[in-house]
């Protein structure tokens, strides 16, 4: 019954260090059988169909190995959307949604997503900002598979160009957005194993300092920006704000998250 199989996997879930056992077992039962979590908190005693017990069985013991929940559901939500997401790509993070909003409050005509990974940023622009034109690039090309599969699968596989590479020659954009690489390497083993084990090194890891990435992108950006906002990691808000200094932007800003972490520095030229 729903009760217990949620008792033993909460059980399991926890002593394998997962940080939020409960909604985990709830979030996988309710994929398994199909149910909305409200049925399964109000109907404790309901059987569970064989073939479902065996699937959230099988979606625990994944769980166990510390796979990313996201992963084991194939989904992850994103402001108004949908996106399908595997190891291919990051897991989308509430916090990346600040650059969807600095595009809503500046209605640019053109934005640039740089590193989109599964499309997150550039995929709830377009289906917020219907007349914006929308670039998104992307180093990986497994990367890119994922974020056109998700715009075919949105319907907006015509309002979003993607290309494989960084900065587009010769090309400028009234909005630059990026979720860049910004872990220091000795940070690395301080990570939850969610993320060490699963998620896409090369999406995460940026040097020694965690600024390889920026440095690297913000010395080719005033050619191609006229803003530019940048997802930073705690503590890094300033250091990459003195870099869009030193490349010629100005009017630099910094925008807190809901935890009040400086989360997303934006410069202007």
């Amino acid at each position: 019954m729903i009760r217990e199989a949620l008792s033993a996997s909460v059980d399991a879930l926890r002593a394998a260090g997962v940080e939020d056992p409960r909604l985990d077992a709830e979030l996988l039962l309710a994929e398994a059988t199909g149910w909305e979590r409200a049925y399964l908190a109000s109907h404790p005693e309901a059987e569970i169909p064989p073939p479902a017990a065996r699937r959230f069985g099988e979606m625990v013991r994944r769980r166990l190995r510390r796979e990313p929940v996201a992963y084991i559901l194939g989904r992850r939500g994103f402001r108004h959307i949908e996106l399908a997401v595997d190891p291919r790509v990051l897991i989308p993070r509430p916090e990346t949604e600040l650059l969807v909003e600095l595009a809503l409050e500046l209605r640019p005509g053109s934005v640039l997503d740089l590193g989109t990974g599964s499309g997150a940023i550039s995929l709830a622009i377009a289906s917020e900002m219907p007349e914006c034109e929308l670039t998104a690039t992307d180093t990986s090309a497994r990367a890119l598979e994922v974020a056109r599969a998700n715009a075919g699968r949105l319907g907006l596989a015509e309002r979003v160009r993607f290309l494989k590479g960084s900065l587009p020659p010769e090309e400028r954009f009234d909005l630059v957005v990026a979720n860049l690489p910004y872990v220091a390497e000795a940070d690395w083993p301080s990570l939850q194993p969610e993320v060490t084990e699963w998620e896409p090194r090369e999406a995460l890891l940026a040097g020694p300092d965690g600024l390889d990435a920026f440095r690297a992108v913000i010395s080719a950006a005033p050619a191609v920006a006229s803003v530019i906002g940048l997802e930073v990691g705690e503590g890094q808000a300033e250091a990459v704000g003195e870099l869009l200094i030193e490349a010629g932007f100005g009017a630099i800003e910094a925008r807190a998250d809901l935890a009040g972490i400086d989360r997303v520095v934006v410069g202007r030229r």
